[in-house]
């Protein structure tokens, strides 16, 4: 079963040394156990665009969907056998970034 896991973040800034170690470890660890899908980090929102061209309405708008002060940092794509596991996965990456998380399963997961 495939899940999400999205870091949840501010403009505080990008991790640390030693968050980026910790991020490294827990990827390896992933990767190592065939768990790992993918794994990145995203722009601020203020680099965002937002397109609607429903009916071709052609609407392009420079800025982030929704104005908030948390947003979506990065994630990871996993592969678990259930959702007890992902959800260990979680709570370990949470630790390993220092930041909140958020787990979400694919449809049909």
């Amino acid at each position: 079963m495939k899940y999400m896991i999205c870091v949840v973040d501010s403009d505080s800034g990008s991790g640390s040394a030693d968050e980026m170690a910790a991020i490294d470890a827990f990827n390896a660890r992933l990767q190592a156990a065939g768990q790992l899908i993918m794994a990145e980090g995203l722009a601020s929102p203020r680099a965002s665009v937002v397109i609607d061209n429903r009916g071709g309405a052609g609407l392009v708008t420079p800025g982030p969907l929704h104005d908030t002060e948390q947003y979506v940092s990065g994630f990871w794509i996993i592969e678990a056998h259930d959702r007890d596991a992902a959800l260990a996965l979680a709570v370990e990456a949470s630790g390993a970034c220092n930041r909140v998380v958020e787990l979400r399963p694919f449809y049909g997961a």
